[in-house]
């Protein structure tokens, strides 16, 4: 048996077991072992630059399915190693082989990521990548787009609105880090804010719909529930004992205004 016989035969098993079971830990093993066949095929465009069309396609379908995985395995590091590959054959070999059904729901997820870690600049060098008619029509783009443009707004609200309604399942799991990380904002900014609040407005200003979920949060941010069932804060009141020196700002204000008016 050839060696690309052995790959398709491996990938056909992944792609079944993928598709039927989801057998997270089987789907580990067999991508692992396509990972080490393809890097003697063809895992990288650049090793094999002329590679069969039917090789291409193996090799991207292999990692449309790892960066699914990684999705549901929640294994972030994967999926951004199996993105960055698959990258290249999305955007190296457009033009030899046919448009993947995945593409722009995976590049969409991509950017998501992207804005989950705070890596704006690179959310934006991935965007001028894409044609310009997918950026304003294609759903998987306009749903982080969208997100993006929540966050320099400031609209969380928005953004908590836009979880019920992501383009795919595969974006919850970016969106959960987003939101996570969004809470932490608003809880810090809480605890700066006020010295007490009810644990109903702390719910609601936190965007949360259980009590379990308030008392994760307080329990993380050692919160302590009072009297009244309220929060109580201990703001940190930074004091410093050297007094503003008044005096000596005017003077210089005034010295300035006066070498000013000289050189004018």
């Amino acid at each position: 048996m050839t060696k690309i016989n052995e790959v398709t035969s491996l990938y056909k098993q992944l792609k079944a077991e993928w598709t039927s079971h989801k057998n997270l830990s089987k789907c580990e093993k067999l991508l692992s072992e396509l990972k080490l066949e393809l890097t003697q095929l063809i895992f990288l465009p650049t090793s094999n630059v002329s590679a069969s069309q039917q090789e291409l396609l193996l090799a991207r379908d292999v990692l449309e399915i790892g960066v699914q995985w990684a999705i549901e395995a929640n294994n972030i590091p994967a999926f951004e190693r199996y993105m960055a590959q698959l990258k290249c054959y999305y955007f190296d070999y457009q033009t030899q082989l046919e448009e993947s059904a995945y593409k722009y729901q995976l590049l969409g997820l991509n950017l998501l990521f992207l804005l989950s870690q705070n890596r704006v600049a690179e959310f934006h060098n991935e965007l001028e990548l894409l044609p310009v008619d997918h950026i304003q029509n294609d759903v998987y783009i306009r749903h982080p787009l969208s997100i993006e443009q929540y966050l320099m707004e400031g609209s969380y609200n928005k953004i908590f609105l836009a979880k019920g309604n992501v383009p795919a399942k595969s974006y919850n799991l970016f969106m959960d880090i987003l939101l996570d990380t969004i809470r932490g904002e608003i809880a810090a900014c809480l605890e700066s804010s006020y010295e007490k609040i009810s644990a109903k407005d702390a719910a609601r200003m936190l965007y949360l719909q259980s009590e379990e979920a308030l008392k994760s949060i307080a329990t993380k941010r050692k919160w302590t529930l009072g009297k009244g069932n309220f929060f109580h804060f201990t703001p940190e009141v930074k004091k410093t004992h050297e007094p503003i020196p008044s005096v000596e700002l005017a003077v210089q204000a005034v010295e300035y205004a006066k070498e000013l008016e000289m050189i004018v």
